[in-house]
Parts: structure tokens; sequence; C-alpha cells
């Protein structure tokens, strides 16, 4: 997957619900279940050259959410975060605040994962 489409994924998961159901159908359907614009077309009853159109709006607008609240430019960055800090915590072996610290940062990322 082009690092592109890699992007506009992040933000539909961040940003999904915003949108509304037909333009999350479409941008799912086109990003993450890789349809062509004729697939989606017969599927949906949109014209093609409407599905291309709605997508383009809908990538404007992901872009818009992600422009205000930066929310998957934080996920990524909170991920990493964590992957750092409990490849220290490896390093530190097994004393009381190393091994709490694992157990602090493995919920964390449960929590940022779930949410």
């Amino acid at each position: 997957m082009r690092e592109k489409n890699v992007k506009i994924v992040m933000l539909l998961d961040a940003y999904g619900p915003l949108l509304t159901e037909r333009k999350y159908e479409l941008l799912d359907l086109y990003y993450s279940e890789d349809y062509s614009l004729s697939e989606i077309a017969e599927l949906t009853g949109l014209s093609r050259q409407g599905v291309r159109d709605s997508i383009k709006k809908s990538e404007a607008e992901l872009r818009f959410f992600e422009e205000k609240l930066g929310l998957a430019e934080k996920s990524g960055e909170t991920a990493d975060l964590v992957a750092r800090a409990k490849e220290l915590t490896a390093q530190c072996g097994s004393c009381p605040a190393a091994t709490e610290l694992k157990e602090v940062l493995e919920k964390l990322s449960a929590m940022w994962n779930a949410g």
C-alpha cells in the first residue's frame, strides 16, 4: 500500500465516525477493501465519477479534521513513545520499578489501542 493510502487509512481510523455513513463506506471500500471505483459504483448504484468525487471530498474532510485536531499524528507519536519505553524497561531487568512500569505501559497500550 502506498504511503498516501496508509495515511488516509490512519485518518479514517481516527475520524471515520465524524463522516456520514455513506462517505465512510465509500472510503472503506476504496482504501481498506481495495475495490476499484467501478466496483464501488456498481455496488452502490452511484456513477464512477460520483464515487470518485465523494472519495476526494471525504479525503479532504479527513485532512481538515487532522489539521485541526491532530489525533492521528498524536496517536502515532504515542505508540512510538510507548514502544521506546518498553524497550528501555526491558533493558532494566526485573527491578520492581521496571516491572511496574512494564505493567503500566501494557495498560496504556491496551487503552490507546481500544480507543
